[in-house]
């Protein structure tokens, strides 16, 4: 395939995913094949959080709107305009994808197909049926692609590199099971964000969209708050108090109730709203329903903690506080071009033998 199918497939697939949304799902009669994969893909959003509890229809209509506005034409060309696609002979490229968040892995999917590799996937047990979908519409697209997309049930065999992504503790077995392939390994991360009490109000509104989407369940979700000595939190507290409603969730309840009764069996000193604990923690990995914070007195300090410890760290939210963080509201939406990791994923395709 020539580079240019590839991103047409692609950008017909942004199309078809603009039709989706939670206010209304509305079909657009210029979209390709829209008679045999509407309705269908109308009914798996539904079903999702059947398949899934963590995937409600909310969750699963952003994730697929974040892809609909990076699957352009502008992004596409933006994005790979930095390299050089030409490859000679296409590696077959294993993907072992998580399921924490819908559809977390298409970006590894999409930079496979796109640098023009053959990608054997094997979907994590919580997110079996979103990515083969959209493979269905892709080879609709352009059937060559069925020659390319291979989905996995049993053991991934005959690849030729691998990218892997799970816990610390799954990252030690992948390290040792591909040792001798060309692998990218990914382990856990949080974000944090850096706060300095200057922050508007519509900030920490924002703020708490990177806390509360996908319920905290991503790696780019803010769990740690960086904030300076003396920091009131009530601002904090009644900004994101429109995201009370989470509490109505019943396995985000169920896990409310359980992580704070063990911080309150321990003798921790917590802050409380009714639906969010935030407890004073060095760590950055807090629990559902949970965000650690730490006191500084130093901004340099955080900087150079942070950078010291930039490989537990996903991405940086604050107020231009830190060199290259993320506004406020804006981590679950990354650019085609945000890897994951900061490990260039078509660099490592291209370049690997």
């Amino acid at each position: 395939m020539f580079e240019n199918d590839k991103k047409r497939c692609f950008i017909e697939l942004g199309k078809f995913l603009s039709q989706f949304s939670e206010d209304k799902n509305s079909r657009n009669p210029a979209v390709l094949f829209n008679t045999p994969f509407f309705e269908d893909f109308v009914n798996l959003i539904q079903l999702s959080q059947s398949h899934n509890g963590w995937y409600t229809p909310e969750n699963v209509y952003f994730s697929i709107q974040c892809w609909a506005k990076a699957l352009t034409e502008e992004n596409l060309d933006k994005w790979l305009s930095a390299y050089n696609l030409q490859i000679n002979e296409p590696k077959n490229v294993g993907l072992i994808l998580a399921g924490n968040i819908p559809l977390v892995g298409f970006h590894d999917f999409l930079s496979v197909l796109i640098s023009g590799n053959n990608v054997l996937i094997k979907t994590s047990s919580n997110d079996q049926f979103l990515l083969p979908f959209l493979a269905k519409y892709l080879i609709a697209i352009e059937p060559e692609l069925s020659q390319r997309i291979t989905f996995v049930e049993g053991k991934l065999e005959n690849f030729d590199t691998v990218i892997a992504t799970g816990s610390n503790n799954t990252a030690r077995y992948f390290e040792y099971y591909f040792k001798n392939k060309p692998s990218i390994i990914r382990k856990n991360r949080n974000s944090v964000a850096v706060l300095n009490g200057e922050e508007t109000t519509e900030q920490l509104v924002a703020l708490g969209e990177d806390i509360f989407r996908y319920f905290g369940l991503g790696c780019r979700n803010v769990s740690k708050l960086f904030v300076p000595k003396g920091y009131s939190f009530n601002a904090f507290f009644e900004a994101i108090f429109e995201y009370q409603d989470v509490i109505h969730y019943e396995k985000y309840a169920n896990n409310y109730d359980y992580n704070k009764a063990v911080f309150l069996m321990s003798n921790f000193k917590l802050l409380d709203n009714g639906f969010l604990t935030i407890k004073e923690d060095s760590s950055y990995a807090s629990p559902i329903s949970s965000v650690f914070y730490e006191f500084y007195e130093n901004l340099d300090e955080i900087k150079m903690r942070l950078e010291s410890e930039s490989e537990q760290i996903q991405c940086i939210v604050s107020n231009n506080l830190i060199e290259n963080s993320i506004d406020f509201g804006q981590t679950q939406k990354p650019n085609l071009w945000d890897y994951a990791d900061n490990v260039d994923t078509i660099s490592f395709l291209l370049t690997t033998k």
